[in-house]
């Protein structure tokens, strides 16, 4: 049996059912709440994360629990599941459709599973540890692209970009200059998930959380993606910063990137 195929399919279906929930909140009046100005919860993260995280509960009643809204789990393991219920808040709250469900299995600071639904599209993004990444059931990998010129990239601002320095428009600036165009959708989860099939070439994020690209991860890197911090160093997804491409353009990526650090 490969390694990780009960954990891959538990992730896949627990993220298609959270996402019904999702799609199903869109119907509905959505209340928001604000966990800092600018930085929203709607009760529809909070119903899709307690969803999965009974699910977990259940199933995995040993591992540990990361996610957004309820934060680190009280008990210890080396397997932990980090979870973004609904990466998108802003996009969902205001009814655009670009958001998603993202579930990723840590085992000993490695990240070997990750799953990312999105229910508009009905798109469910998904890979394990030395097995591939798919889109529902097709292989994907990323793009051929080798000119950061004619390739399309991917990038996304912190909530707090009103008060923070560390706000990514430079670095924007020079890129935009650099790349054939930039796209801001709005997901980071999703983002990666396109640099992996193909549809980006390239993606960089400031201040993001584990939550925002643990399943990512995996799914880049299995569809022969690369990914590092924004300085070509190894990447964690506690980092906070991350450059992301499908190899050919990385190196183009980074010495934009430095212009501004």
């Amino acid at each position: 049996m490969p390694a990780f195929k009960k954990e891959l399919a538990f992730a896949k279906e627990i993220a298609v059912l959270a996402g019904d929930i999702l799609r199903r909140g869109l119907q509905t009046k959505r209340r928001v709440r604000f966990k800092g100005r600018v930085d929203l919860v709607t009760q529809i993260d909070l119903r899709s994360e307690n969803f999965i995280a009974a699910r977990i509960a259940k199933s995995f009643p040993t591992h540990a629990l990361l996610a957004e809204e309820s934060g680190q789990s009280k008990n210890r393991s080396s397997h932990q599941w980090i979870v973004d219920p609904l990466d998108g808040t802003t996009n969902y709250a205001h009814g655009y459709p670009a958001f998603c469900v993202s579930i990723g299995l840590e085992v000993e600071g490695k990240m070997v599973v990750g799953a990312v639904y999105d229910p508009v599209r009905d798109e469910l993004f998904s890979a394990a540890d030395g097995h591939g990444a798919h889109l529902n059931r097709r292989r994907i990998h990323v793009s051929d692209e080798t000119s950061l010129s004619q390739s399309l990239l991917a990038t996304g601002f912190p909530y707090d970009i009103a008060e923070s320095r560390v706000d990514n428009l430079e670095n924007f600036g020079h890129m935009y200059k650099a790349a054939r165009g930039i796209r801001r959708a709005g997901s980071a989860a999703l983002d990666m998930c396109y640099l992996a099939c193909g549809r980006f070439d390239g993606f960089w994020e400031l201040k993001l959380h584990a939550w925002d690209t643990a399943a990512g991860l995996v799914i880049v890197q299995e569809a022969g993606g690369q990914i590092t911090n924004l300085a070509g160093r190894r990447f964690s997804i506690y980092d906070g910063a991350i450059l992301a491409s499908n190899g050919k353009i990385h190196r183009q990526m980074q010495k934009v990137l430095a212009k501004h650090k």
